[in-house]
């Protein structure tokens, strides 16, 4: 199995031992689901973006995080615009290893569905096309002979990597290979387009099942073509209304699982947004339950929620059109790695489609409406078990009243439920749970297994829960009346030796236990939880078998050494544990150390610097007219946009030379959503804007007649557009488009100058300013020189400065604490600043326009025991309210680790 290969690969087997790890595993798939050498998989997968969070140890953190809460899968895009600089250049080391990435997922055991697209949308810059595609002459996403080029240079390049992982193979996790993304073209060139990627995967190697996010519309170019959706859309303003959730059964095609490539997980902001707090309350948990319940009800087995860690558009990745620098995406696992509610809803149900085996085979049964006409069921049964499963709402979604109904569970009718506003419940009956025999319970299913020792001394164990104060049933079945035990809590028992059923009813209120021996059979330790309590569970699967953990924050990890149970995890504050293992555990030791009187120790407090001693220097010589522009690029004027000069993120600098007696200017360029530019007549400010063109006037004396006159422009590109419908928007250009001089029929000869390459961050992380050409950001500047200022600072110069100063820290090891930069609102301000730390780009803050004003900072980017360098980039955009607000240092965490999760965490 994969999990032997697993432990072989992580404990140095020797060669033979690895060869027989490595034997290759069969992936298969039917009308129901996907099936991994022969077994049923119910595929609960995350999306998450490696290329969001610059530190590779960080991608273990977060990974975990995923397989700790349920998630037996991740799906993740290759974003070839992160990996390739210039046609034939492409870096798969540090941040960009993607084979490191993959690694670490086949260590933790969870499954990947790779996405490298070639085009992945994702919000991204370009859609993750490279910015050296956007000058090709072909139709991008087409048969456009330069474009598959283009794209198989980079499969050729990727596909390989991904090849080495496949399950098929053994060499990893990878069970699917998504080929492009969103491709709504069904055109007779989008099925040779889609035929032509299919071929190049396979003829690399690729053996897993080809699948789409294409709505169905590739089904027979790949083996399955999913179909995404996303109820709530991305309006965040106004998150307690939602839309109807669909019913999905309309995308099952004939053969294939129905298959959700991207459902709901959150949300995208775009600038002047709500913030990513609305977004997280539009699809909080009670959507998550409602709307993925309600996929499962329409017979989905294959979920991935996007985003479940979204993660940070750093430097220039983001698309403009679309986000800022925060991805958080209103994520269940926040953009600084926090748990959130979300995350804990989707961990209860992703351990029940994990431990109810029968969900992965379902059809449809019916749906039905409760008297009132409040109530909806909807329910399906699997054809071999019999095994029900009934899913409760109220029929109108935005209904929030509390409504009693009497349903039929299985063979059982006029069962009683409530249901309490956006509430949904997934009620399983007619179940063979482990050696029991569940009837029905109106409480929902969060996971159950066998422990023990695996001989004699073994039972069941079951975990149950409902909303607290609610009432709630569990009937069991025997051939005798069993011996019941109420070990913890109220539950009330009754028989009835007609049909064999022991009824419990109890109302759901912290937690109560109840043992359950039969005669002569094994015994069921019930655990029935109020929902908050279910939470405080989690799940570890060993080669012993399943442990429940109560208490700590997270339990990322158990295993077994003798009678030692192994557990590591994180505490957020000292906290009490209980093991529920059937007593196979003699001691048990937390993250190397022993477990004194059932506590968890929790992290040291900690005490964050001020940030003070900040320097200032003043820059933008580019708009002096004696600046020294002989070595920038010359520009033809009608070739002026940023990207035909090989310049392909951030900001951009022009500079126009003409001779004559004009009286004004009037150009046009294009930044993005959110960018602007700035333009100078001779070192004299004329303004700035964020329209596409507009016309300057020259203010009297400024034009030096018979000499050289300079129009110096400052363009602040905020990225590429995506090309979501194929009709290659992500071409539309950056920079300065058009000029011409007015009152004068004169020419203007340009000379532009961009960013350099960042060999270690990448061409993705800073732009073209002087400071960035000349190392202003980078931690080994010396800015000793500069001159000494407070914040908050009002500046009334227009044009760019910079500030920096130090950051020592020494937080304790063993500790995780999560990081924000925090500037302070300022809305009559009119500036941006991009914060860079240790050289990073960290985010791109606009005062007038927002909303963000929190920046994460994740270990690796900063060196949490040593010194670190913070940049600040100003661009005053007018003459009277710039200046930088006050930055302050905030921990939104702190949690005590395993000590080895950091290893390797210095910038």
């Amino acid at each position: 199995m994969l999990v032997a290969a697993l432990l072989a690969s992580a404990s140095g087997a020797a060669p033979e031992a690895k060869a027989r790890a490595r034997a290759a595993h069969t992936i298969a798939y039917d009308d129901y689901s996907y099936k991994i050498d022969g077994k049923r998989l119910y595929v609960w997968s995350g999306e998450f973006h490696y290329w969001r969070l610059p530190s590779p140890s960080a991608w273990r953190d977060v990974l975990e995080k995923m397989k700790a809460g349920g998630f037996n899968a991740t799906s993740i895009y290759f974003d070839w615009d992160f990996h390739s600089s210039a046609p034939g250049v492409y870096d798969f080391t540090g941040i960009r290893d993607v084979d490191r990435l993959l690694d670490i997922a086949a260590e933790i055991g969870i499954y990947v569905i790779a996405r490298p697209g070639p085009y992945i949308n994702a919000e991204t810059d370009g859609g993750g096309f490279p910015g050296w595609l956007s000058t090709q002459k072909g139709r991008a996403r087409s048969t456009a002979p330069d474009y598959l080029a283009a794209a198989d240079e980079w499969l050729s390049r990727i596909d390989p990597v991904i090849a080495r992982h496949q399950l098929t193979d053994g060499g990893g996790s990878v069970i699917a290979y998504q080929v492009e993304n969103e491709l709504y073209t069904d055109t007779p060139d989008g099925h040779a387009y889609i035929r032509h990627l299919a071929a190049k995967a396979k003829a690399d190697g690729i053996t897993v099942p080809l699948v789409g996010n294409h709505k169905g519309i590739f089904t027979r170019e790949l083996d399955i073509d999913g179909y995404d959706r996303y109820p709530q859309e991305f309006d965040c303003r106004h998150p307690d209304v939602w839309s109807p959730l669909p019913d999905m059964a309309f995308a099952h095609k004939k053969g294939e699982p129905l298959y959700l490539p991207e459902f709901q997980g959150g949300a995208f902001d775009p600038w002047g947004g709500p913030g990513y707090d609305k977004c997280r309350q539009l699809t909080n948990g009670d959507f998550e339950k409602a709307a993925y319940e309600n996929n499962m009800a329409s017979g989905s087995t294959m979920q991935n929620f996007y985003m479940v860690y979204g993660g940070t558009s750093w430097g220039y990745l983001a698309s403009p059109g679309s986000v800022y620098s925060s991805y958080d995406y209103g994520a269940p696992i926040s953009e600084d790695r926090q748990l959130t509610e979300k995350y804990l809803v989707d961990k209860r149900l992703g351990y029940m489609v994990q431990a109810v085996a029968p969900l992965a085979k379902t059809a449809k049964v019916g749906d039905a409406t409760a008297a009132g006409g409040a109530v909806l069921t909807r329910t399906r049964r699997n054809p071999d078990t019999r095994t029900v499963f009934t899913v409760v709402r109220h029929k109108d979604v935005n209904d929030k009243s509390t409504d009693s109904a009497r349903i039929a569970l299985g063979g059982h009718r006029d069962i009683p439920v409530v249901v309490a506003g956006r509430d949904s419940k997934l009620l399983v009956a007619d179940y063979a749970m482990d050696h029991q025999r569940l009837e029905y319970s109106t409480s929902e299913i969060m996971t159950h297994g066998v422990v023990g020792d695996g001989g004699r001394r073994h039972e069941d164990l079951a975990l149950l829960y409902g909303r607290r104060g609610q009432a709630g049933r569990t009937v069991l079945r025997y051939a005798a009346r069993p011996k019941v035990t109420m070990l913890a809590g109220t539950v009330r028992q009754s028989w009835d030796a007609g049909s064999g059923d022991l009824r419990l009813d109890y109302t759901h209120r912290g937690l109560a236990q109840v043992l359950v021996e039969p005669r002569g059979g094994t015994p069921l330790r019930l655990l029935l939880a109020d929902d908050a309590t279910a939470d405080t569970f989690w799940r570890q699967d060993t080669a012993r078998g399943p442990v429940l953990v109560r208490g700590p924050e997270l339990v990322r990890t158990a295993s077994y050494a003798g009678g030692e149970l192994r557990l590591t995890g994180d505490t957020d504050r000292t906290t009490p544990v209980q093991v529920f293992d059937g007593g196979r555990a003699t001691s048990v030791t937390w993250n190397g150390r022993p477990v004194r009187d059932g506590r968890l120790p929790g992290p040291r407090p900690v005490t964050l610097p001020r940030l003070t001693g900040w320097r200032l220097s003043r820059e933008t010589p580019e708009a002096r007219p004696g600046y020294d522009d002989s070595g920038w690029r010359t520009a033809a004027p009608a070739a002026l946009a940023a990207d035909n000069n090989g310049f392909h993120a951030g900001s951009v600098w022009y500079r126009g030379h003409f001779t004559g007696s004009a009286t004004g200017a009037r150009l046009t360029a294009s930044t993005g959503n959110a960018g602007e530019w700035l333009v100078w007549l001779n070192g004299r400010f004329l303004g700035s804007t964020r329209d596409a063109s507009k016309a300057f006037r020259f203010p009297a004396g400024a034009v030096r007649r018979g000499q050289d006159n300079v129009l110096s422009v400052l363009t602040v590109n905020m990225g590429h557009e995506q090309d979501f419908r194929a009709n290659d928007t992500h071409k539309k250009p950056r920079g300065l488009t058009a000029a011409s001089l007015e009152g004068s029929g004169r020419r203007i000869a340009w000379r532009v100058q961009g960013g350099t390459l960042d060999p270690v961050r990448g061409p993705l992380n800073a732009g073209g300013l002087y400071g960035e050409r000349h190392g202003y950001h980078l931690p080994a500047y010396d800015a000793r020189a500069w001159t000494p200022v407070t914040l908050p600072r009002p500046d009334r110069t227009p044009g760019v400065s910079w500030y920096r100063t130090t950051l020592p820290l020494a937080l304790p090891a063993g500790q995780d604490v999560p990081l924000s930069l925090v500037i302070a609102r300022e809305r009559s301000r009119h500036y941006r600043a991009q914060l860079y730390v240790n050289g990073w780009m960290v985010g791109i803050y606009v005062s007038d326009l927002g909303p963000q004003q929190a920046f994460p900072v994740p270990p690796g980017v900063l060196r949490t025991a040593g010194r670190n360098s913070l940049a600040v980039a100003v661009i005053n955009s007018d003459a009277h309210t710039g200046g930088l607000g006050r930055i302050t240092l905030r921990a939104t965490g702190n949690h005590a680790v395993p000590p080895a999760l950091w290893v390797g965490r210095s910038a």
